[in-house]
């Protein structure tokens, strides 16, 4: 792990298009800003692992054929 020490309104670059800045200090608290392409996915970290969590239970998920009917029966009652 790298560890930088930064000060307010000073910043981390990351690769060529992300940029870290430190914007508000307030006791044991920082807050950050972070500017990165929309194509790049930003969460805090509890949120990273929620997700990760999710896309393992889905993909362990077995989906019954009669599920498949019943939204084939949804799909075909969707006004349009």
């Amino acid at each position: 792990m790298l560890v930088l020490a930064r000060r307010l309104n000073q910043s981390i670059i990351i690769g060529n298009d992300i940029e870290i800045v430190i914007v508000d200090i307030k006791g044991d608290q920082v807050k950050i800003g972070i500017k990165a392409p929309k194509t790049v996915a930003v969460h805090r970290a509890e949120i990273h692992q929620e997700i990760q969590d999710e896309n393992i239970q889905a993909k362990n998920t077995q989906i019954k054929p009669e599920d498949l009917g019943k939204l084939s029966d949804i799909l075909k009652k969707k006004p349009q």
